[in-house]
């Protein structure tokens, strides 16, 4: 099967938008049954979880921590780009997911979601899926 490529826009310089449903519809698509999809971004500065959907807060607490945590104006970055805070960001996630697919379902927690995770924005952002079959 081939890669599908997506576009995402953010409109944050952190954000964690939800495409759970996105890549489901794209497993419903490919009428596969059971095996796995891989979800990646190729930008250094945005990401990919999986964290809890059902309490909006707890977007805003990751996004208050990772912020404090890791602080734009850093005195001692050394990147020129101004961007350094979204570099690091970007490599404490990840930048790729594999999941099971089973009975045509991502197989996936209660209370789990799927995130893109933006600490460069607003940009418009790609990522890609590859569903694999059994």
């Amino acid at each position: 099967m081939k890669t599908i490529k997506k576009s995402i826009i953010t409109n944050k310089r952190t954000e964690f938008l939800d495409i759970t449903h996105d890549i489901q519809k794209e497993i419903n698509d490919s009428k596969i049954n059971s095996g796995i999809v891989v979800i990646f971004t190729p930008h250094t500065t945005a990401g990919i979880t999986i964290n809890e959907n059902a309490d909006p807060d707890v977007k805003i607490d990751i996004d208050y921590k990772i912020n404090k945590l890791i602080p734009k104006d850093e005195p001692n970055y050394l990147h020129a780009e101004g961007n350094s805070d979204s570099h690091i960001k970007s490599s404490l996630f990840s930048s790729s997911l594999s999941l099971i697919i089973e009975d045509s379902k991502l197989i996936l927690g209660v209370w789990q979601a799927i995130y893109f995770c933006e600490f460069d924005g607003p940009r418009n952002r790609k990522y890609h899926i590859k569903i694999i079959s059994d």
